[in-house]
């Protein structure tokens, strides 16, 4: 497993971690099976399974579902671009 670095600023977490591994990672600190993740979001078993290997590009609605039942929350920032 690849070293994993959470750092804060001005009180929020940022994690390096890609958001399949972060998904795939408190599905299991759940106790949750993609089946069971599929099941509580109403999303098939094939989307869940290409979200967590990141693969195909889901919509914001697929990744909220998710975070939802998960307890996680999406966050999207203005990227400020350095001149």
């Amino acid at each position: 497993m690849e070293n994993i670095i959470y750092f804060r600023i001005k009180s929020e977490i940022y994690c390096t971690m890609k958001y399949g591994e972060l998904i795939k990672e408190r599905r299991a600190v759940l106790g949750l099976t993609q089946q069971d993740l599929s099941d509580y979001t109403d999303l098939s078993l094939r989307i869940i399974k290409s979200v967590e290997s990141e693969k195909g590009n889901p919509s914001l609605k697929t990744l909220e579902k998710i975070a939802d039942v998960l307890g996680l929350e999406l966050v999207m920032k203005v990227k400020i671009m350095n001149e």
